[in-house]
């Protein structure tokens, strides 16, 4: 009996799968060119009011949509550019501008830099503008300075250079977003 105990276990055994680590994520190559998508959950504190909410990103160079959902998972917002503009809808109100910033402050009583965001998740800098960055012993964006940003990162996907953030805050005139990253996909 003990010999056929001993037999099923190993055979069992070599029918397991081993498990294998995920591989890190890193940033890809053509950054700025690259397409993204991410799953999350965005903290926002703007004029003593903390709003919270689970979002879905998916990014192109030249569009994006921003899904941001309710605890039980409605879709309370959402938010597409393109070459064209900028769009917002909630469940009862449609908004259109030129400008991410300006319409978020609309709809939404907060500002999403997204022409920045769009880098700084990557934590990257966006082009056209001077920006300052301070990092750690392992070569990875600890702060970065920009548009009147303070964006700090303080979780990775791994201890590499170029792995992606899963936290980070930004701050700029009484505005506070934190964006936790639970999931990427490099396209």
């Amino acid at each position: 009996m003990r010999l056929a105990s001993a037999v099923f276990a190993l055979a069992l055994a070599g029918c397991a799968t081993r498990l294998q680590a995920p591989q890190p994520q890193v940033r890809p190559a053509q950054a700025g060119q690259a397409a993204f998508a991410l799953n999350g959950r965005i903290a926002v504190k703007h004029d003593g009011e903390r709003t919270t909410s689970n979002m879905r990103w998916t990014h192109y160079p030249t569009e994006d949509e921003i899904l941001l959902f309710a605890p039980l998972g409605q879709t309370v917002a959402r938010i597409r550019r393109d070459a064209v503009g900028v769009v917002l809808d909630t469940a009862d109100k449609h908004y259109s501008a030129q400008d991410t910033e300006e319409l978020t402050q609309r709809a939404l009583g907060w500002h999403l830099p997204l022409d920045g965001l769009q880098y700084w998740v990557l934590a990257l800098p966006a082009p056209g503008s001077k920006a300052s960055i301070e990092r750690d012993a392992n070569g990875q964006v600890n702060a970065m300075r920009q548009d009147g940003w303070e964006i700090r990162y303080t979780r990775y996907t791994a201890q590499q250079p170029d792995s992606l953030p899963l936290r980070m805050n930004l701050q700029r005139e009484g505005t506070e977003l934190q964006l936790l990253v639970d999931e990427w996909e490099i396209r």
